[in-house]
């Protein structure tokens, strides 16, 4: 990638609230809710019109029509719609006209309705300053303060969201890609067993912290059966439950992160393969652990930072015999099991590790193309 390439890179702290702000936060994401829920509900009524009537369709509607409309019959007869920031639910109806988009190019299912205390999010747009290292103003709500540095950029949005009792602000801004000085190739084989085995010989094993709080996750939500929905001890239980699932998820992604700047930062070029993710996880065997993996993430992430450290990502088809074939003498074999971890070429007789195997004829695949 050549020099003074410019690249959007996404920013991701928690916010320092006091209660006022937090109430205002609560009453943001109301408002988006509302608005998101108010025009599916719209929507779903004019496409549930035009399949009944061909003759008469109505025009499906832009979200700048959805907004115009919200504008004219619900925020009239809402006037807490005053008290949030105007771009909360106007970024809410385009979120939801995309989501349409998607689900019309089937790329996407249908939108969902929002329930509250789930997702919770909403977005901001207009008139955004970063204040000293760790303040940041933004629309009606005034100065938020956060926890860590913040990058002295200028945004124009930014994206405020809950999980369990934490509350987070994100954005993103432009950097310039760095200048990579390595030309070396890695080939990176993920598994169920280890998470990555690189073509170096080296081994990262997964965080696993699924498996790891599976027991304690399973009691909490046992013991939070038969508690009365809405209730106070059912609010604790609920708060508590959704720590633990922040908690796992964060492990799993901290350990994806240093997993990917380390290949995609010291190695000139990355060759994974294109996994079926959606197609593994239906084998209910496996499904658990694949999913606690993270391949989703781990190819997400490697994605973008090969891109800032100027690495070069290649994707080779998931047909490809990465596993059967020798890396020795380029033999394939014809058949390989999943208990099989050592391979054993019947042809040169080169015995190696299975994972290793895979990982060093991804690297040759990208030398040799």
């Amino acid at each position: 990638m050549d020099k003074g390439v410019a690249l959007l890179l996404g920013f991701k702290t928690e916010l320092k609230l006091n209660k006022a702000q937090r109430t205002a936060l609560m009453k943001h994401c109301g408002v988006a809710r509302h608005a998101w829920n108010w025009g599916l509900n719209l929507t779903k009524q004019i496409l549930d019109h035009n399949a009944r009537h061909p003759d008469s369709k109505i025009k499906f509607p832009t979200a700048i029509d959805l907004h115009k409309w919200l504008v004219a019959l619900v925020k009239s007869e809402n006037e807490w719609y005053y008290e949030c920031s105007k771009s909360t639910p106007q970024q809410a109806l385009m979120a939801l006209r995309e989501s349409w988009k998607r689900c019309f190019n089937k790329t996407a299912g249908v939108p969902k309705f929002k329930k509250k205390g789930k997702r919770d999010f909403f977005t901001l747009e207009g008139s955004l300053k970063i204040k000293g290292s760790n303040k940041i103003q933004v629309p009606v709500i005034g100065v938020l303060k956060t926890y860590e540095r913040l990058p002295q950029v200028l945004t124009k949005s930014c994206t405020i969201s809950r999980q369990a009792d934490r509350w987070f602000i994100s954005f993103r801004f432009e950097v310039e890609a760095a200048v990579s000085a390595n030309s070396d190739v890695v080939g990176v084989d993920l598994g169920v067993k280890t998470l990555a085995t690189l073509s170096t010989g080296v081994v990262v094993d997964g965080a696993k912290s699924y498996k790891k709080y599976e027991a304690k996750l399973s009691r909490m939500q046992w013991l939070n059966r038969h508690k009365v929905v809405g209730s106070a001890n059912w609010k604790k239980a609920q708060l508590k439950i959704a720590r633990l699932h922040r908690k796992i998820a964060n492990i799993r992604k901290d350990t994806l992160h240093k997993l990917t700047t380390l290949v995609a930062k010291n190695h000139g070029t990355v060759v994974i393969e294109d996994l079926n993710v959606s197609g593994m996880l239906a084998n209910h065997k496996l499904a658990k652990t694949i999913a606690d993996m993270g391949f989703y993430e781990f190819r997400r992430q490697l994605t973008y930072k090969c891109e800032l450290y100027s690495s070069k990502l290649v994707v080779v088809d998931r047909w490809f015999p990465s596993s059967k074939t020798c890396s020795n003498c380029g033999t394939k074999k014809e058949t390989l099991t999943l208990k099989q971890r050592v391979f054993e070429c019947d042809h040169c007789g080169f015995v190696i590790d299975r994972d290793l195997n895979a990982a060093i004829n991804l690297s040759l695949y990208a030398s040799d193309s």
